[in-house]
């Protein structure tokens, strides 16, 4: 790329890349025009020439997307739109989006999806425990199974252990009919869906006959100590207090956590999340780290990413109290 006052020239390597740069009838240049109405355009050939105050930055948009085509990526509108989120933030989205957290037999990889995605995961490789705030959709739990699944497999621990709070049967698992199991499968069954995503149904049943993938709920746990492990505890915004800490407690030695809610549910009485103040209390502990997911993280429907948006601005309306004790539908 060469940079001359406010003007890029982006050289495509190879002309079969443009159709896919471009999109159909050009949609996909006409949503970085869209995106950057300050610059200027211009493709002859396989070049790219920009002119205007974010020259530069359309340029390394135009830069990253060619290495992404190079890689095997392909490009839509909702792609795009990430990539340049991720340009705007300084973030390299060939890099973000290129490598593998994950990937078992043939199946295909699992990439983080969002520069936000990828704070997360590094987290969880780089701490003990790893709390994952954030909206619906922003894969907090996706991403927790995925690594441990490739914990497991790299032999870094020995188990995987899924926890999440009973909170509709208010954790009485007793009331629903059937063993353990059959008790506390509809709770469970989003961790489920993502483990048979990553390793296939029959891989996934065979991890839990051989105790390797463990379900414990929460309510259960009280006593235990859980060495070289992976434990994941979703929706934890639906646990009070004691609950919470009684499971953090359960760490042994080679083990790691992986916390994960979203502020905005609550489904407990009077609000009393177990999320509530925690990361003032527990900030500054070695090895325990926060992160924070946005609505740009949403990697469902474009919409969903627009509702939960929509949610946030109106939260920011109401008062903390109203806030605080927010129920799903």
């Amino acid at each position: 790329m060469t940079v001359a006052a406010s003007a890029t020239t982006v050289v495509i390597p190879g002309s079969h890349l443009m159709s896919a740069l471009l999109g159909e009838r050009d949609e996909l240049l006409r949503h970085v025009e869209r995106a950057f109405p300050r610059c200027t355009i211009v493709v002859r050939g396989n070049e790219v020439m920009t002119s205007g105050e974010d020259a530069d930055t359309v340029g390394r948009l135009f830069e990253e997307l060619a290495e992404l085509l190079q890689r095997g990526e392909t490009l839509d509108p909702v792609v795009l739109g990430r990539v340049i989120d991720m340009v705007r933030s300084d973030v390299s989205p060939s890099s973000v989006l290129t490598s593998d957290i994950v990937r078992v037999g043939q199946s295909r990889p699992v990439r983080a999806k969002t520069a936000g995605q990828r704070r997360y995961v590094d987290a969880i490789a780089e701490h003990v425990i790893t709390f994952a705030l954030g909206p619906a959709g922003t894969g907090k739990s996706w991403l927790a199974v995925a690594m441990a699944v490739q914990a497991l497999h790299a032999k870094t621990v020995q188990r995987i252990i899924l926890t999440r709070p009973a909170v509709e049967a208010g954790e009485r698992l007793g009331v629903l009919p059937g063993d353990l199991m059959a008790k506390i499968d509809p709770y469970l069954r989003p961790l489920y869906d993502a483990l048979h995503d990553m390793v296939g149904a029959e891989h996934a049943q065979k991890y839990l006959e051989r105790g390797v993938v463990e379900v414990a709920p929460l309510a259960f746990m009280r006593g235990r100590t859980f060495n070289n492990s992976f434990i994941i505890l979703d929706e934890a915004q639906t646990t009070t207090p004691e609950p919470r800490k009684m499971c953090l407690t359960r760490i042994g030695f080679g083990s790691k956590v992986v916390v994960t809610g979203d502020t905005t549910q609550v489904d407990v009485p009077d609000g009393r999340s177990g999320l509530a103040g925690l990361e003032r209390v527990l900030t500054g502990i070695e090895g325990l780290t926060f992160v924070h997911l946005e609505y740009s993280d949403v990697v469902r429907h474009r919409i969903v990413a627009d509702i939960v948006a929509a949610y946030e601005n109106s939260a920011d309306k109401a008062s903390p109290r109203t806030r605080s004790t927010k129920r799903r539908d």
